[in-house]
């Protein structure tokens, strides 16, 4: 009698040819029905892993919560979600930062929240193709899957984040399969210095270098070679445009393997403070004008590179 080995999920076995077709159908009658079930357990386990989290507000620096009124699409599924970086606070940071639950709120990570999320919003909706969502999304790296539902991720005031080993992992593996980050609103050598520490714990040997302007950041929607300082609403009350030693706007980013810009970084500028007084007649119009562009130009980028 010859036999013939067979792999299957129960293992390797030998199989008379004679009873082969009578096996074999046995065997699929027992094994396809709970094959499939197998199958949609692991697809809605997927599914349910994968699966965004609900909109969530937290009390920030300058608004309480439900101090703006959501507006209309507030829940409606979208292209693009202004995903807002939560993330824990060096000990010294301004604000009485470092006296509160990040997690919670009135953190570093809420400067200009939410309403400049949702102005940059609304000119998404308005400029673009996209279909955006109106309203922002608080995303924190311990919820480890939940950043991977954004290909765009703002981080404000980096000048105070001390990001933890695991959440410098989620965030390295997040921009490696393609996710994008945007670093805003940090000045001078201080801040600097603060910002690198936790970078350098997301990628240790990846050099952070000036954007040139011909880069196709600058470029995908609008030509952005003049870029200038963007300072606050603050320095507008002040007369005194910078910060620390914050004298001159840098424009940086860090590249993958195939000259993708992964991080951006706004260093020596406020674009945040540029989308949230946008509407407010005494904020300079130039300021709003770049600072828009420039976060519609770098959003874009991050859902076509």
């Amino acid at each position: 009698m010859q036999s013939r080995n067979y792999r299957g999920f129960t293992g390797v076995f030998a199989i008379d040819p004679g009873l082969e077709s009578i096996m074999q159908t046995r065997r699929y009658r027992i094994r396809w029905p709970a094959l499939l079930v197998f199958a949609v357990i692991g697809a809605l386990f997927a599914a349910e892993r994968n699966r965004p989290l609900p909109f969530r507000e937290y009390p920030g620096d300058e608004y309480r919560v439900s101090q703006i009124t959501l507006p209309p699409g507030a829940n409606e599924q979208a292209e693009w979600i202004f995903a807002r970086l939560m993330y824990p606070s060096v000990p010294n940071a301004h604000f009485r930062h470092s006296g509160w639950d990040w997690t919670t709120g009135h953190s570093s990570w809420t400067n200009d929240y939410p309403r400049s999320d949702r102005h940059l919003a609304e000119a998404v909706r308005r400029l673009t193709r996209l279909r955006g969502r109106a309203v922002e999304q608080p995303v924190n790296l311990d919820d480890r899957n939940d950043v991977f539902n954004y290909p765009w991720l703002y981080a404000v005031f980096v000048g105070e984040w001390d990001l933890t080993d695991g959440q410098a992992n989620t965030l390295r593996e997040y921009l490696q399969r393609g996710g994008f980050l945007f670093c805003d609103d940090f000045w001078g050598t201080p801040d600097w210095e603060i910002f690198a520490q936790s970078m350098k714990r997301v990628f240790p040997n990846r050099p952070i270098v000036e954007l040139p302007d011909g880069d196709a950041i600058f470029h995908t929607v609008y030509d952005l070679d003049d870029r200038y300082q963007v300072p606050g609403q603050w320095a507008i009350r002040t007369g005194v445009n910078f910060r620390n030693d914050g004298y001159v706007a840098h424009w940086r980013g860090i590249y993958d393997d195939k000259g993708r810009v992964m991080v951006a970084m706004a260093f020596n500028s406020d674009l945040g403070d540029s989308w949230e007084w946008a509407d407010t007649p005494s904020y300079p119009e130039p300021y709003s004008a770049l600072g828009i562009r420039i976060g519609v130009n770098y959003l874009v980028y991050s859902m076509t590179h």
